[in-house]
């Protein structure tokens, strides 16, 4: 049964107008049934360029676009600069699996209002959407807002926060509302400027600007404003400021319409504003480790709970000799603590140890509520730069988690991270190229039985040429590939050519295959596809599996197994002995043959280890009536050892280097 909250919110949807942006077929026809059941009126564009088509023929009646950002034709990030350059107050929100810092700053500075992260989960779908709900309710109330401004005689207090002043911005004139957000009473404020409630995080060009805008250009001005009341508390306003002019076009008065807009404020926006109006200030991150751990273990709404409740105490788990005023409330388990430099003048070791401290005292704190008892453990990170600080301090956090560090100073780490990702493009630019002109190619290394000497199965490798014609290995590109479109198009062209060496051999052709192939469809019908059209070659098809723990559905790949095992192919697992090899596991991938990891076998005349992890291997294989292959035999020492220990196969140098059929 859907809650309250969800029904309600799908009610608040039905009337909002969407146009839906995405070029991935897959993705689209999953979105598609989820967003028809919030939106009653929805039109669908493939590409940014249809996209922005779309929005200009209907621009009157779209209230809010969802998109992607990579498309065909027109990017997602060019066409929200198009609509941004004609209305710069349709919500947009982007549905994207790129979520770099590189993105994330372009999308902040045009002004997205949400994003939602593929894959998609559809609590986030719902929470974004429901401050975007708000937005837009609020968009449509200050348009009535405008409206009774320009018929100046019927403005209402009923609505709005209103104000009045005269030609030099000192107040005459405020509503109820006004002194109920402000905590200050009229004869308070009568008389005095604006600043009186300004908060000092509002940078002075903010406000230089609206006075040009009202003063000297005679226009409206729009924004945000941070405030702060009487009694110091923070509050945000959509704020329109606007000239009332005589009949000569001059100046008497101005009038402020405003809308409190607190509560739908993120407090990553609140983040983003303080930053933005304190360039030099010092930044902490604390994130909640292996919070993909407490998901797992709890409900969502558990999960929320023991977040918020930890967001309460972590101000007071710092010791705060620099007087933080607020913790921020990110996402998934991550906290934020600024507070400007003026304030926090300290050395990198002093905060260091600061951070120490707090983590001591995290340690020794639990989060108990109700039937909840968590113990909570944290790692951080820090920066004071000036340039791209939350970035820094972002990819602090997963530096902090991938080197398994409790603390990083993360100053200057974003400018390491976009020379990698134009790295990454590079790569990409270069596999994309590839695949246009049919430089995806295909080795095959001979494999030799100990006992005869003879080859009798080569293992398929993939190359691909770049543009200078270099023969690129694996290594230079296939992670990079993964993280793109790209990789599903290099297996299927792997598969075509390995397919087609059987042709041209009558030994066994061994393929390399990911958990993330076969748990791809597309990969899965190829596969079928080809065992049936060779069928009479299919038992000499040997699929290479890579043990790995980030299988999602073991009993898909199980399945898999099975049905190519029907079909006489044989299923090997690659570089085993390191990584994780769980014997147990392993039994249910039905492997015929082991190939024993090359950084076990390359140094087995000097590495006594080795070689006992080797025989171990050896002997379970043998009990399992499974055939094994050493890797990486590269001299006639290291093929005599194998060849002593009882392997049955090798594969190296010492026989043969990768070559075209």
């Amino acid at each position: 049964m859907k809650d309250n909250a969800f029904i309600k919110l799908t009610e608040r949807c039905r009337p909002i107008s969407l146009l839906y942006v995405e070029d991935d077929i897959a993705t689209s026809e999953a979105m598609i049934p989820i967003l028809k059941g919030f939106f009653e009126t929805m039109k669908v564009a493939t590409n940014g360029e249809e996209g922005l088509k779309l929005y200009r023929e209907n621009a009157s009646s779209i209230d809010l676009i969802i998109t992607d950002l990579l498309m065909p034709k027109l990017g997602g990030i060019e066409m929200i600069q198009a609509i941004r350059e004609e209305n710069k107050e349709i919500a947009i929100v982007v549905i994207s699996a790129h979520n770099d810092s590189t993105y994330f700053e372009r999308t902040i500075e045009l002004g997205v209002d949400g994003y939602v992260f593929k894959p998609l989960k559809l609590n986030q779908l719902s929470q974004t959407l429901s401050k975007v709900v708000d937005k837009i309710s609020l968009y449509k109330d200050h348009i009535q807002s405008l409206n009774l401004l320009k018929q100046y005689q019927d403005i209402t207090n009923k609505s709005s926060i209103i104000s009045k002043t005269d030609l030099k911005g000192n107040i005459t004139f405020v509503n109820e509302k006004f002194c109920q957000i402000s905590g200050y009473r009229p004869h308070e404020l009568i008389g005095k400027p604006h600043n009186i409630v300004r908060h000092p995080d509002m940078p002075s060009s903010a406000f230089k600007n609206l006075w040009e805008t009202i003063k000297d250009k005679k226009e409206t001005w729009q924004g945000v404003v941070k405030n702060r009341a009487k009694n110091g508390d923070s509050y945000y306003v959509k704020t329109t400021v606007q000239p009332i002019l005589n009949s000569k076009g001059e100046i008497v008065e101005y009038i402020s319409l405003r809308h409190d807009i607190t509560e739908i404020m993120s407090d990553k926006k609140q983040l983003f504003d303080y930053l933005e109006a304190n360039r030099l200030a010092v930044l902490i991150l604390v994130q909640i480790e292996d919070y993909d751990t407490l998901e797992k273990f709890y409900d969502r709404e558990s999960v929320e709970k023991i977040e918020d409740s930890f967001g309460r105490v972590l101000l007071y788990l710092m010791p705060n000799i620099w007087g933080f005023q607020k913790v921020y409330q990110l996402e998934n388990g991550l906290y934020a603590l600024a507070i400007d430099r003026r304030s926090c003048q300290a050395s990198v070791e002093e905060i260091q140890k600061v951070i120490e401290a707090l983590l001591v005292n995290v340690k020794e704190y639990s989060v108990k509520m109700e039937s909840i008892e968590y113990d909570i453990s944290v790692i951080c990170s820090f920066t004071y730069g000036v340039f791209k600080i939350f970035e820094d301090a972002k990819i602090g956090i997963e530096k902090a988690i991938k080197e398994k560090q409790s603390i990083i100073y993360a100053d200057g780490l974003s400018g390491v991270e976009h020379e990698n990702a134009l790295k990454n493009i590079e790569t990409i630019h270069t596999i994309k190229t590839a695949l246009d002109n049919n430089k995806v190619i295909s080795y095959f290394q001979p494999i030799v039985n100990n006992l005869t000497l003879e080859v009798e199965k080569y293992e398929s490798l993939v190359r691909i040429i770049d543009e200078s014609g270099r023969l690129l290995s694996p290594y230079h590109f296939l992670d990079i590939a993964k993280k793109g479109r790209y990789y599903s198009k290099i297996t299927k062209i792997v598969l075509e050519n390995s397919f087609l060496a059987l042709l041209r051999t009558d030994k066994e052709i061994s393929i390399n295959l990911s958990v993330f192939d076969i748990e791809q469809e597309e990969i899965r019908a190829y596969i079928f596809e080809l065992l049936s059209q060779y069928e009479d070659s299919a038992h000499r098809v040997v699929f290479e599996l890579l043990e790995s723990e980030t299988i999602k559905d073991f009993g898909l790949i199980q399945a898999f197994i099975h049905r190519v095992k029907t079909q006489n192919v044989k299923i090997a697992i690659d570089d085993f002995g390191t990584g994780y090899s769980n014997f147990e596991r392993l039994l249910n991938y039905e492997p015929d043959i082991l190939k024993i990891d090359g950084g076990l076998i390359k140094n087995l005349d000097q590495n006594r280890l080795n070689r006992n992890i080797v025989e171990t291997i050896i002997m379970f294989a043998k009990k399992q009536h499974m055939k094994t292959v050493a890797e990486f035999v590269e001299n006639e020492t290291i093929f005599h050892i194998v060849q002593e220990m009882g392997i049955d196969y090798s594969q190296g140098y010492a026989f043969g280097k990768p070559e075209i059929f």
